[in-house]
């Protein structure tokens, strides 16, 4: 835990939660609970289909007051009409973030520059539904005159999590005749694995990319682009198998891609923050524009909430402070993201872009350094895989590590007992870390004293537990909304930019100059640190050794 004050402007507030700590922080759920019978009733909030329960958070209410008065110090409330209203917030890249527009209903204005965005937003969504439309209904077809039976979305980081994710999530909606898959690894494995069973005559390849420049996911659409044209065998079939979602018309132009076929988003949508822009295409395509509306509308509904509520009701500003209390007052360094859904499988993973790709950063906004922890470690596996993996850790472990569990209160299929059986698992798991299982308890219960201290349950570890009625489109976009803008929320009190992403620069720069190291083959690298040159130099031995001895695997159909 810093004893630093993080800012100026909001040090007091700091060092009173720093008194705080102090005294209560130490103080077992169990005597909080017992202490407070209406704990539960009143350490709740609901909002757009979610319900939050933080009872089981090392807080009280008095907590809550001293991080909603940081909050305010912080001015939470300027930054987030700033954030809405179109403001230049990404400060070191000199643009908007302005992710909300995105869903903005028609007819709502929202400006960039003076300028009302929110119909370019539904134009473009207009064009997305009706490519998509005939996609679905088979009447887009191929170079041979076959329909589109398979879907590959080709993009990396931003360009492809949030589709994948979303895509998963609400697969129980997808129109099931249709194949979608995502390639995001330049390893080629990826792209071939993914391409192994289908038919170049029936697959629609979309290639992602802003600038279309991403060496990632340019080698992966060249790739592709070979794969077809060695079925097809005529340049003129990639204007009817490729489409694309860039800026870039130029470029997609000189790929062969049809630019009637490109799709265009805006400087003011980071990649992380786009699901809903046309990097959403491949999810239109698989859920159907009308599900693909309602997703959007359970964004706009969380942004509409965290505009307006007060920040002792607000949803996505209390989910943010008690991560702040979590990371930098309890001193917890991750966060396990625990959705008892198997459809939300890739939810922890999306999340580990979203906020760590946002708050991973030492310095503030002004170019000074930070001084407290930033982003805690995201990570998760759905329940109830994780409980027989890492569960261990988290109930006997040393690392405090605090939990968000996500759950629903009706399964979207059939079995009911089953559903009911993994949300008893999610309940207790919750209940279990809170509370443990002390060493009278396990007297009582006849347990060995040889195993009392194997057995035994410390509790008092922190969760918030969500619960929504069922895993619908809306539902999933007001949660990522609320994450979204939790993250922000963690910005905002540390004082950094959560739009940018430097971090990701150097080492793509790097592997330029390491890769036209290994394509010069006439000698060691000299352009290279000796430990990096002399593992090009191994690999370079080894490559060619291993390739003069050694047949490619050939794909099996």
């Amino acid at each position: 835990m810093s004893t630093k004050a993080i800012t100026v402007d909001c040090g007091l507030e700091w060092q009173a939660l720093q008194r705080h700590v102090l005294s209560d922080s130490q103080r077992h759920l169990r005597d909080r609970f017992r202490d407070d019978a209406d704990r539960a009733v009143r350490m709740n909030v609901e909002a757009a289909g979610w319900y939050l329960d933080y009872s089981k958070q090392r807080a009280d209410p008095q907590t809550v007051v001293l991080l909603v008065a940081l909050a305010g110090a912080c001015e939470l409330n300027k930054r987030i009409d700033a954030l809405f209203q179109g403001a230049r917030v990404n400060t070191t890249e000199d643009r908007p973030a302005l992710h909300s527009a995105l869903r903005a209903r028609a007819g709502e204005c929202v400006e960039v520059e003076g300028h009302d965005v929110v119909p370019e937003v539904h134009a473009v969504l207009e064009r997305m539904s009706v490519f998509a439309t005939s996609i679905r209904e088979g009447s887009w077809l191929g170079h041979t005159g076959r329909p589109i039976r398979n879907v590959v979305s080709i993009g990396i980081g931003g360009s492809d999590l949030g589709p994948v994710m979303a895509s998963e999530a609400l697969r129980a909606y997808s129109q099931r005749d249709l194949v979608i898959r995502h390639v995001s690894n330049v390893d080629g494995a990826d792209l071939r694995e993914a391409l192994r069973d289908l038919e170049a005559a029936e697959t629609l390849f979309i290639v992602c990319s802003k600038t279309f420049t991403t060496q990632e996911t340019l080698a992966n659409a060249r790739a592709a682009r070979t794969w077809c044209l060695e079925a097809l065998r005529d340049e003129d079939a990639i204007a009817r198998h490729f489409v694309a979602v860039s800026t870039n018309a130029s470029a997609v132009g000189e790929f062969g891609i049809d630019t009637r076929n490109m799709f265009g988003f805006w400087d003011w949508v980071g990649g992380r923050y786009s699901l809903g822009s046309a990097i959403g295409l491949s999810t239109m395509i698989a859920i159907g524009p009308a599900h693909f509306a309602q997703m959007l509308a359970g964004f706009h509904a969380m942004d509409t909430h965290f505009r307006s509520a007060p920040f002792e009701r607000n949803l996505p500003v209390l989910m943010g402070l008690l991560s702040i209390w979590n990371n930098n007052f309890l001193g917890a360094e991750t966060l396990a993201v625990l959705p008892y859904s198997h459809y939300l499988k890739r939810f922890p993973a999306y999340l580990q872009q979203l906020a760590m790709e946002s708050n991973g950063k030492s310095v503030t906004r002004g170019g000074g350094q930070v001084g407290v922890q930033t982003a805690p470690i995201y990570w998760g596996e759905p329940g109830t895989n994780g409980q027989h993996s890492f569960y261990q850790l988290l109930h006997q472990g040393t690392r405090l590590v605090p939990c968000d569990f996500i759950g629903f209160c009706q399964p979207l299929e059939s079995a009911a007992d089953q559903h009911d059986l993994l949300m008893a698992n999610m309940f207790a798991q919750s209940e279990a870390l809170a509370f443990g299982k002390s060493v009278g308890e396990l007297e009582q219960d006849g347990v060995d004293p040889a195993l009392i201290p194997h057995r035994r349950f410390d509790g008092n570890r922190p969760s918030n537990t969500l619960l929504s009625d069922r895993l619908t489109p809306h539902s999933l976009g007001a949660l990522v909304s609320m994450y979204e803008h939790s993250v922000f929320v963690q910005a905002c009190v540390w004082d950094i930019n959560p739009f940018d992403q430097w971090g990701v620069e150097l080492g793509k720069a790097l592997a330029l100059r390491v890769f036209d190291a290994i394509a010069a083959t006439a000698g060691p690298p000299t352009a290279l640190d000796a430990s990096t040159g002399s593992l090009v130099v191994r690999y370079l031995q080894r490559r060619d050794a291993v390739r003069a001895t050694t047949k490619l695997i050939k794909p099996v159909r």
